[in-house]
């Protein structure tokens, strides 16, 4: 990573204990000290309410490293000298006067760094706690995860909450979407090169897909999942953050707010799906028994601890549109949803043919380029375009192929680093631009709330597809009336 000037830190884990902070904030932590990034006075406490042995805990952490980390990137002795910088505390998180044991662990000349890696109805509580008994400072750096609340009004109470305690240049709403390799390029693709820059707007591009599929189902996470959904769980908290950076104008800097400010611009301009718009722009699916990589697996209502007359998505599919000059007339297609063919997520820009086709007619359907931005499984960029087909008996037939770049290949000198390792790193360095402001949050709410309200008034069903499928026939007929196809159709 770019600047590596060690800060010293140390960072607060809230939740310590749970999947989070287990499968993904200390694995990130040991790659940044196994990268040099952590200075040799930086410390960790893992707090949660579980009894534990500091020792017990190290040892589990250490065997949780293991099994997580590939074994060419673990080492086990630098394991063993990563998990000696964690202390571990038992804390009740609502029991105030517990947390003065926090200030006895703490190193005044370090920049504290606070973690909430727990439900965000707790992020007020250990906010205020923390204030009470002066465990944090107007340094302190707070990092919460998304999503905030479950719809506007919720979201708007724990952001007050966190604005009694901390001002916002205090703290980092996560998404980890904004951290992914690629989806920080966006910028640079788009900022960077004038090829892009000067064909990003209605004249010159069709429309926009996005595409973020999941093959698992609930994999345990039922009490949570069922009371999100896939719009609030998957559209709210990421797909509408890669639609902004997508969208957004040119800032005028790389500052966080410069950033910021354009992305909120672009969640204002969204189009309201108002009710008679939503059979044409909206479809909500909730999965049924099918196969996932040739095995037979349940349906959403068969899951493990499933409500069977739960009427929860666990996919859906909008056609969005956004009322400005940039993208007036421009469709971005999103779907997103559990028990998918593949573990995908990728963006596909669909330029405009040119106005004039000259070849041959039965070919005209190739005659548009497309900009394929892979996020996962293998990241990277693709530039679909046309050349004549080699040889003498072909006249000037042409064919479709791609200028690739495959970013574990093309610099495979250098690992990508994951995520949450980029988003602490940012965190240490105090660099607010991967993390999402407060005015983000609620204008992200306010535009799904309405379709949460329309179904609700609706009272209509989710429509069923089979696990291991594209989700709802409804979501292809939904695009199909535009004269176009997702791009696994096509």
């Amino acid at each position: 990573m770019a600047g590596k000037v060690q800060t010293s830190c140390d960072l607060m884990v809230f939740g310590a204990s749970g999947d989070l902070a287990q499968r993904k904030l200390f694995p990130a932590l040991y790659q940044l000290d196994r990268a040099g990034l952590l200075a040799s006075d930086s410390r960790i406490l893992a707090i949660a309410r579980a009894q534990a042995s500091e020792q017990d805990v190290r040892a589990k952490l250490k065997a949780k490293l293991k099994e997580l980390v590939k074994p060419e990137e673990f080492d086990d002795a630098l394991a063993t000298e990563f998990v000696q910088r964690v202390n571990y505390l038992r804390l009740e998180f609502t029991d105030t006067e517990s947390y003065s044991q926090l200030n006895s662990w703490r190193a005044d000349s370090n920049q504290l760094i606070v973690y909430m890696a727990t439900p965000p109805a707790m992020y007020g509580v250990i906010a205020r706690n923390l204030r009470d008994q002066s465990c944090c400072t107007e340094r302190t750096r707070v990092v919460v995860e998304k999503p905030i609340g479950h719809d506007l009004e919720s979201s708007k109470v724990i952001n007050d909450e966190l604005a009694e305690v901390y001002r916002e240049s205090q703290l980092f709403r996560i998404d980890h979407y904004l951290g992914k390799e690629t989806v920080q390029n966006l910028i640079a693709l788009r900022f960077a090169n004038n090829l892009f820059a000067s064909q990003w707007d209605q004249n010159h591009i069709s429309h926009v897909e996005i595409t973020v599929a999941e093959a698992m189902g609930i994999e345990g996470r039922w009490g949570y999942f069922d009371k999100a959904g896939q719009l609030r769980d998957m559209i709210q908290n990421h797909l509408l953050q890669l639609l902004c950076l997508i969208a957004m104008d040119p800032p005028s800097d790389l500052s966080a707010d410069s950033i910021r400010d354009e992305k909120v611009k672009v969640l204002k301009a969204l189009k309201r799906v108002t009710p008679d718009l939503m059979e044409q722009s909206v479809v909500r699916g909730q999965y049924t028994g099918g196969t996932s990589d040739g095995k037979p697996v349940p349906g959403y209502l068969q899951e493990e601890g499933a409500n069977k007359g739960s009427e929860t998505e666990t996919f859906v599919a909008l056609k969005v549109e956004i009322d400005n000059w940039r993208w007036s007339g421009v469709p971005f297609y999103i779907r997103t949803g559990k028990r998918m063919p593949e573990k995908m997520s990728q963006i596909i820009i669909h330029f405009k043919p040119a106005p004039h086709y000259i070849f041959d007619s039965d070919q005209k359907h190739l005659a548009n380029n497309k900009l394929i931005i892979r996020l996962q499984p293998d990241e990277g960029m693709a530039l679909k375009i046309l050349t004549k087909d080699q040889g003498l008996d072909k006249g000037m037939r042409l064919r479709q192929g791609p200028l690739e770049l495959t970013f574990s290949e093309t610099f495979d000198t250098e690992r990508i680093p994951d995520a949450y390792e980029r988003l602490l790193w940012e965190v240490m360095r105090g660099n607010q631009y991967l993390f999402v402001r407060r005015d983000e949050v609620e204008h992200a709410w306010r535009w799904v709330d309405q379709i949460i309200g329309n179904w609700h008034d609706s009272g209509e069903p989710p429509k069923r597809y089979a696990a291991g499928t594209w989700g709802p026939v409804a979501s292809i007929a939904m695009i199909t009336r535009d004269g176009r196809s997702w791009y696994e159709d096509a």
